[in-house]
């Protein structure tokens, strides 16, 4: 089968791994443009286009899908190429309908929930955050819609009430690349069979700005010990002036130290694993021990 693959973060390369080791030809890659990062803001391949050039795969970096000369240039690149199917992971750009219906199986989704509930950019952290006990990939049909197509097949996988995004974002990766190759060997079979969503279950997982990454400490103890899983090193709050990302947590009922805070049901939130901003990460204890006092 010829595939144009389209991802771009780590989440991807896993499908992409086993679209390879499954025989299927894969001329060209699409993924973000290489953007700087870090505080030298060095120019960083994103994970996909590293993975691709490795295999030595054509990459192609598009601004935008739908607008400007990148898209016209996209679209004609497609359909010379007139790929059985476009496989999308996690690309980050919205598919246009003539790129959605040029493929003669259409333009096929890896998404990291169980349809229709979490839909949008951060299914993987928003599950964890609201507390879900599962989680799971579905294999979709793009439409214009996001994240509106009809199923194929899906795959679910327990949540553990320690787990953190990361976690469960290694996880998923992996059996959304094992779906995407039991799709492509009998792609009409699962075509024949699809299932619509039921559009009135949806639930919606945004893209999470810096602003939302606050701790709320108003908020239920489990409410805030989920967000922190939720957000796997992201969430954040201060100690007196100093920013500080909180890794992990802990409930406990009573304050053990200054970095300690009671939380909107009474109880204490307890933090174990921190960052300073501009330090590396370190325990909340070697934190206390140069730094004494929220006011300091």
């Amino acid at each position: 089968m010829k595939i144009i693959f389209m991802g771009t973060p780590d989440f991807a390369v896993p499908a992409l791994h086993a679209l390879l080791e499954a025989g299927h030809e894969i001329p060209l890659v699409f993924t973000q443009p290489d953007k700087p990062s870090g505080r030298g803001k060095k120019i960083r391949f994103s994970p996909v286009k590293e993975y691709a050039c490795s295999r030595d795969i054509n990459v192609f970096q598009p601004l935008s899908l739908r607008r400007g000369d990148d898209a016209v240039e996209s679209l004609t690149i497609i359909k010379e190429i007139n790929p059985d199917v476009i496989i999308v992971a996690a690309y980050g750009q919205i598919l246009p309908k003539e790129i959605l219906e040029t493929p003669r199986f259409g333009c096929v989704n890896i998404h990291a929930s169980l349809l229709p509930k979490w839909r949008g950019a951060a299914p993987i952290n928003f599950c964890i955050m609201n507390g879900d006990t599962e989680s799971g990939v579905t294999i979709m049909q793009m439409e214009t819609g996001i994240d509106t197509g009809d199923m194929f097949l899906s795959e679910k996988c327990e949540i553990g009430n320690t787990m953190t995004a990361a976690e469960l974002h290694a996880l998923l990766s992996e059996i959304g690349a094992r779906l995407i190759v039991k799709f492509t060997e009998t792609p009409e079979e699962y075509i024949k069979c699809k299932t619509a969503q039921n559009n009135e279950e949806a639930t919606y997982a945004p893209m999470i700005s810096k602003e939302m990454k606050q701790i709320d400490t108003s908020k239920s103890s489990l409410e805030i010990y989920n967000f922190i899983r939720g957000l796997s090193g992201e969430a954040y709050t201060f100690f007196g002036e100093k920013r500080i990302k909180v890794f992990s947590s802990e409930i406990v009922e009573t304050i053990y130290n200054e970095l300690d805070f009671t939380c909107g049901d009474g109880r204490v939130l307890h933090l174990l694993e921190i960052q300073p901003e501009g330090k590396k990460k370190m325990s909340a204890e070697e934190f206390l021990r140069g730094n004494k006092s929220r006011g300091d």
